[in-house]
């Protein structure tokens, strides 16, 4: 018998997720205004929606971003 490896995902991928989109909020890439989608991010990174809102909970308490209930998350300004 056999004993298979199984591969966990990397625990700390809402960090590199979170510190990708604070260069790009930080940097205008992502613009004040501009929507910041779950389901893009957990595509783009090809993870669980749970993991991508969890990187976005994170620059939400940064002040990067905010989320509005019923509509998603939103680049907010940078004075």
């Amino acid at each position: 018998m056999t004993e298979t490896t199984r591969v966990m995902p990397d625990p700390r991928m809402w960090v590199r997720i979170t510190d990708d989109l604070r260069q790009k909020l930080t940097s205008g890439t992502i613009a004040a205004g501009d929507t910041v989608s779950i389901t893009q991010l957990s595509k783009q990174w090809g993870t669980s929606r749970q993991t991508a809102a969890k990187a976005l909970q994170a620059l939400e308490r940064d002040g990067l971003v905010r989320r509005y209930p019923g509509l998603g998350y939103y680049a907010l300004s940078r004075k």
